[in-house]
Order: C-alpha cells, then sequence, then structure tokens
C-alpha cells in the first residue's frame, strides 16, 4: 500500500500533503505497460491526483485531473477518491525518448503543451471544472500554476518517479504545500527558500520515506502531523458497471451488436486493463432488463 500524511504549521499559515506512491506508480507500470519516460508522466500525474483527492471532504467526492496536450505520450488522465485512491491511464504508454541532458526523463516532450483541467465532484448540481494552461509539463510546475492561476492559492509541489533498470518503480510520491489564509509572510518566504534547496523528491523517499520529505519542506518551521492513511491504485470498475454502460448506448445498438456475426463482444476498462466479456445470449438478457448479479 501507499500512504499519505498531512500536517499543518503550528500558527496555521500551511497545510502540507505528503505521499509515498511507490506501489500505486508501480501498478500503473504494470497495467499499462509504461515505458520509462511515459511511466514518469503517468506517474506524476496519479500522485498529482492522489494528492488533490485527499483534499476532498466526503467518501463519494471524486477528483480528476486531465492534461491534453500535444506531447507523445497524448492525453493524460488520473481520478482519485477523498482518501487518495487513485486510478488512471495514458493515450500512449510505449512512447519514450531520449533522456535530457541532464539525465533526467523528459517528461515535458511526453506532455507537451495543451490545457490542464481540474473536475472537482462534490455532489453538486455542477462539478466544479478549473482549466489553465499547461506552462511545464514537468507535472510539478503545473499543478501549482493551477493553484495560482485558477484558485488563487499559493501552492508548493514537488512529485518524482524514479524508474529502475529493469523498467519497475524504485521510488515514487510527492508533496503538496499550500498557504492559508492569513499566512505569516516569513511562513511563505521559508517555503519557498525550503522548496529551492530541497532534494528530489525521489532521493529522499527512496531512502526514508514521507516525514523525512515532509521535514526537508517545512524545515525551520513547526509543524504537526494531524492524521495519516493508506491508499492505492484501485480502480472500481465492475461487471454492473460495465451493463450500464452497454445499455446507455441504447436498444438499437444492442439489437444491431446482437444480429452481428459476431460470437461476442468484449468491453475493455482502460484504468485496470480488465475485460468483461458478453455473448449474444447475455446481451439479449441485458436488453430484456437483467442486470448482473
Amino acid at each position: 500500500m501507499s500512504r499519505i500524511i498531512r500536517a499543518v504549521t503550528r500558527d496555521g499559515s500551511a497545510r502540507a500533503y505528503v505521499l509515498d506512491g511507490r506501489d500505486i506508480v508501480g501498478r500503473a507500470m504494470e497495467i499499462h505497460r509504461t515505458s520509462p519516460t511515459a511511466s514518469a508522466a503517468l506517474g506524476r500525474t496519479l500522485i498529482a491526483a492522489s494528492l488533490m483527492g485527499s483534499m476532498l471532504g466526503d467518501p463519494e467526492d471524486l477528483l480528476t485531473l486531465r492534461f491534453k496536450g500535444d506531447g507523445g505520450g497524448g492525453t493524460i488522465l488520473a481520478s482519485s477518491d477523498y482518501k487518495g485512491n487513485v486510478r488512471g491511464f495514458i493515450a500512449n504508454p510505449s512512447f519514450d525518448c531520449p533522456r535530457r541532458a541532464d539525465g533526467k526523463l523528459d517528461v515535458a516532450s511526453c506532455v507537451g503543451k495543451g490545457l490542464l483541467n481540474v473536475l472537482r465532484d462534490t455532489g453538486a448540481t455542477e462539478p466544479y471544472s478549473g482549466v489553465c494552461p499547461i506552462v511545464s509539463g514537468e507535472i510539478a510546475e503545473d499543478i501549482a500554476y493551477y493553484f495560482a492561476t485558477s484558485e488563487q492559492i499559493p501552492t508548493v509541489c514537488g512529485l518524482g518517479v524514479l524508474v529502475n533498470p529493469d523498467g519497475t518503480c524504485k521510488a515514487a510520491g510527492g508533496i503538496l504545500i499550500q498557504l492559508l489564509p492569513f499566512a505569516d509572510p516569513s511562513v511563505a518566504d521559508q517555503l519557498e527558500s525550503n522548496a529551492a534547496e530541497a532534494p528530489s523528491v525521489t532521493s529522499v523517499l527512496a531512502g526514508s520515506g514521507p516525514e523525512a520529505l515532509l521535514a526537508a519542506y517545512l524545515r525551520g518551521i513547526d509543524y504537526d502531523l494531524f492524521d495519516e492513511f493508506d491508499c492505492a491504485y484501485l480502480c472500481p470498475c465492475s461487471r454492473q458497471r460495465t451493463d450500464r454502460a452497454l445499455l446507455s448506448l441504447g436498444k438499437a445498438e444492442l439489437e444491431d451488436m446482437i444480429a452481428s456475426p459476431e460470437p461476442d463482444f468484449t468491453v475493455h476498462c482502460q484504468f485496470c486493463d480488465r475485460v468483461y466479456r458478453y455473448s449474444k445470449q447475455e446481451l439479449k438478457k441485458l436488453l430484456a432488463g437483467g442486470l448482473s448479479k
């Protein structure tokens, strides 16, 4: 399991969320069979969504991040619940490119330029939707820019994915720190200085844990941990959900499927790679009003 810890500065100036997400990213890499560059792009997006999702208030709340850029990876999407359980996909999981001059994976080339969309569904009549340009394609900078411009919340965001030579995930995680109303300017200055001097997210997580990452970013600032919890790469798809998806196609479409020469049909979940197979008889039953049990 992966783990999120949450903290607040003692003077109430800022709140912080940290995720050790190696298991989440490792599972996504297994499901989607991603290249190293695609692994880093999808992994950072999953981590960001998980951290932002953990800021939601109710069990029914959902948050979705979508990077729709012109990079080689295509659209990248991740969706999280209020406990940071997350799922996602990248349109082109095999995209890879040479590393940057500094030896790091070129995530910006995978993401490209375009739009970042944040959808927050809290059960209201209309879900909240925020949009901003993708400013760097490195994910963390784009998340910070989104909060600053769309929600007017000064935010520090650090994300990282470290891929082993064998293609597995060695370390992954992130930190999100936000200033609260009436924050002490000196705390804001210290946070900015700490972020500039902090070691890489993956180097800290690979050697220690989320507490050490939090300590690096909140160096010189008094704070308290107020909770922690486990989270995972979790897809809630089911036979019942695919039943409803097929029914949404309409009677005519289902009748065409039944009349076609194909012996059966499959529904593929793009988030977890699970396949649901339907025989002609099952489609007829569905059309007659029989949902799966």
